[in-house]
């Protein structure tokens, strides 16, 4: 399993501003081992957010993501104190979920 995410979310006007940082290899399939042999694409397919429970945002990524992604969003509504849980998907079946309070 993989390095949990760092959220952030924080109120800012009528919604939160959420910051997320995922721990994730992401290879594009095209690089070369030392020993010229091409590493396998490894990478998030589907990153979803929910607010409480309910889905707020999705979007669908392919090998164009950098390591490590970083994405950031809005949530209209969100107030202090509300949960966001913000889960990935990769190409392998690997799956990842975390959540943060909204501060």
């Amino acid at each position: 399993m993989s390095d949990p995410m760092r959220i952030r979310a924080q109120v800012q006007g009528s919604g939160a501003v959420v910051r997320v940082l995922m721990s994730h290899e992401m290879e594009t399939g095209q690089r070369k081992d030392a020993a010229g042999k091409t590493i396998p694409a490894w990478h998030i397919t589907e990153v979803t957010a929910a607010l409480n429970g309910k889905t707020v945002m999705t979007a669908q990524w392919g090998t164009a993501i950098a390591k490590n992604p970083f994405t950031e969003f809005v949530v209209k509504g969100a107030k202090a104190g509300d949960k966001i849980t913000v889960t990935w998907v990769d190409n392998r079946g690997d799956k990842r979920s975390d959540e943060a309070v909204v501060a």
